[in-house]
């Protein structure tokens, strides 16, 4: 009886967001690790041995698995719906709605994937930080020394020393180029650099970025970042350090199951469409005598026992609830907006106490839509935002949803 022929896997997988599954051929090791993992959705194909059966979800970028016995490194590339220039967008938005980023304003090059042309503004942006000369700044500083500088930290000597003259602890403000920023800065250019994907021409530049923070000091990994203050000392940093933040803080992906290493970068389209949505709807609401919260938390019972969070909780002058919202990236059902969801806002409904709630998806094959709930008064309002058309007319469609909710705004 003849053995069947081992199928070659792939070195490159190609995916798109939230479309349909594919089947690949894949070694089980990289098809476990990645399901492991929670990229994407991962099973072995029931008809077809050796391959497996690969469906993204919300999350897009790119990832590297490299397996056991240093061979090549399979990589797997999400491409997102939504243009490249538009996911800018909402990214830079959802970060800083004043200063955000319209299309044009933050270079990503001919890049079509995510990383090429996130790692494309990165180096842009540093690069522009940069160009009048690192900046500077007092950073408090503790050591060991053999000379007075600053002030004597008596205690430590007392505890480290037990009272010899010599050497002294110091404590004293340093002027110094290894500040928060360019700490910042300059480890979100070393994770890049360990990225898979990034175009020659753009590690090139990186490695040149690199060189102008060869001085600073890069943050550990699993270190908090350290905190810096906008001001105008630092404002040419401002963009620089808002694309970094998103390289560093939780948008990255590393994870090491057994002998299986995964690196590479993911954005969550689920997260990023929530921020922007009720970023842009606070902003709405600015100067209307309101105030809105976001992530705000309740409890659904009298005792506080269950806890819930709506995305965005407008509240009255006398600090009423007035509006609740939730937003929803993807509607799961083919025919319509999930039924979960509705279960979901009637729940923040009843607890706050509101006659209305306001679910906002991106628009996908369901019209906006009002649910009359029996015996409640309650009304449950589904609105869809069209993610496909410019800045100006996402933010009107944002505004009318604010007309919506609060019918006498002016926005």
């Amino acid at each position: 009886m003849t053995s069947p022929t081992p199928v070659a896997a792939v070195s490159t997988v190609e995916l798109v967001e939230h479309a349909p599954a594919r089947s690949v051929p894949l070694a089980d090791a990289v098809g476990r690790a990645l399901a492991t993992a929670g990229i994407v959705d991962a099973a072995p194909d029931p008809y077809t041995p050796g391959h497996w059966s690969l469906r993204a979800g919300s999350k897009v970028g790119a990832v590297a698995v490299t397996v056991p016995g240093g061979g090549a490194p399979v990589s797997v590339r999400i491409t997102p719906k939504v243009p490249i220039a538009r996911l800018f967008f909402l990214l830079g938005y959802s970060l800083d709605p004043r200063g955000g980023w319209r299309d044009g304003e933050v270079e990503v090059g001919d890049h079509r994937d995510l990383l090429p042309a996130f790692a494309h503004a990165v180096e842009r942006q540093v690069d522009r930080a940069l160009r009048q000369g690192l900046l500077q700044g007092y950073r408090a500083t503790e050591e060991t020394a053999v000379v007075v500088r600053g002030r004597i930290r008596e205690a430590e000597q007392i505890r480290r020393r037990f009272g010899a003259t010599l050497p002294v602890e110091v404590a004293y403000d340093e002027f110094t180029t290894d500040i928060a920023e360019n700490r910042i800065v300059r480890t979100a250019v070393e994770r890049l650099l360990r990225l898979p994907g990034i175009p020659s021409d753009v590690r090139r530049r990186l490695l040149h970025q690199r060189a102008r923070l060869a001085d600073v000091t890069p943050i550990v990994r699993g270190r908090p970042l350290p905190e810096w203050r906008p001001s105008r000392l630092n404002s040419r940093y401002h963009p620089a350090l808002r694309l970094a933040r998103v390289v560093l803080d939780g948008a990255s992906v590393e994870h090491e199951p057994g002998e299986l290493h995964i690196d590479g970068f993911l954005l969550d389209m689920n997260k990023l469409f929530e921020d922007f949505v009720t970023v842009a709807l606070r902003e709405a609401f600015r100067g209307s005598g309101r105030t809105a919260r976001l992530q705000d938390p309740h409890h659904l019972d009298e005792a506080a026992a269950i806890r819930m969070r709506p995305d965005f909780v407008l509240y009255g002058a006398g600090g009423t609830p007035t509006a609740v919202v939730d937003a929803k990236y993807k509607a799961e059902k083919r025919d319509g907006y999930p039924d979960a969801d509705l279960y979901q806002m009637l729940a923040y409904c009843t607890a706050l106490g509101l006659r209305d709630g306001h679910l906002v998806y991106a628009k996908g094959n369901a019209a906006h839509a009002a649910h009359q709930v029996r015996h409640a008064g309650i009304v449950i309002h589904q609105h869809a935002l069209d993610l496909d058309q410019q800045p100006a007319g996402l933010l009107a469609d944002i505004a009318v949803v604010a007309r919506q909710i609060v019918p006498d705004l002016r926005v």
